[in-house]
């Protein structure tokens, strides 16, 4: 379809409409003659190149000199932030993603995580806890690995390369658990083959325990 229309300067579309980032819709010029991409939150503007007005952006001429073009900003001059292509206004509270909710202020934004960054130490019931991503669910759980499984990963994995260097961390020592005779010590550390939590034991001893006295006979 041909149409004919007045308009400040010619007109020269191509024929392949430009492909446009994210967040910016394909709309029509000033002219209303070609399509082109809307312009952003700051982004220069003239009359023209138009903003995206579906998230309520004018051009905004009050800052630059005369003949110029201006800047896009909101209609109504509030501050405002983008986020993946979207723009929030000032106050508004918004989720990126299921694991974040995020609040636009002054120009910029701050989010806090809603799933839980818990930490599970393995316990006896539990000896081998991992997080797993749980399909149709957004946030990861922790799951108990039978023995025999981690058993039997291990063995396949005779030396294995962890992705990442390994900051080695450990508590220290707790008191040993006999005032006398043999007791054990534990501490919780990630010196291991797989860089992973776990608890740890070790034999100890503060001192020998005293010898029994011998039983007396019974008087009859």
């Amino acid at each position: 379809q041909v149409c004919a229309q007045l308009c400040r300067r010619p007109c020269y579309c191509p024929w392949v409409p430009p492909r446009c980032p994210r967040g910016s819709p394909l709309v029509l010029d000033g002219c209303g003659c070609c399509k082109i991409c809307a312009r952003r939150l700051g982004e220069p503007c003239d009359f023209l190149h138009v903003c995206d007005q579906s998230q309520g952006l004018v051009c905004d001429y009050s800052t630059a000199p005369a003949g110029t073009g201006g800047t896009c900003n909101f209609e109504d001059d509030e501050e405002g932030c983008e986020v993946n292509g979207r723009v929030y206004r000032d106050g508004e509270v918004f989720q990126p993603s299921c694991k974040l909710q995020c609040r636009c202020l002054d120009g910029g934004f701050t989010c806090i995580p809603l799933c839980q960054e818990d930490v599970r130490l393995p316990t006896p019931d539990c000896p081998y806890p991992r997080r797993v991503e749980i399909p149709g669910k957004c946030c990861p759980e922790w799951v108990c690995e039978a023995q025999d499984q981690h058993v039997l990963r291990d063995a396949r994995a005779a030396s294995p390369v962890l992705p990442y260097p390994c900051q080695e961390w450990g508590t220290e020592w707790s008191a040993c658990s006999a005032t006398c005779g043999v007791g054990f010590a534990t501490r919780v550390s990630n010196q291991n083959r797989y860089c992973r939590l776990e608890t740890q034991r070790r034999l100890c001893m503060v001192r020998p325990c005293p010898a029994l006295p011998a039983a007396f006979p019974a008087v009859s």
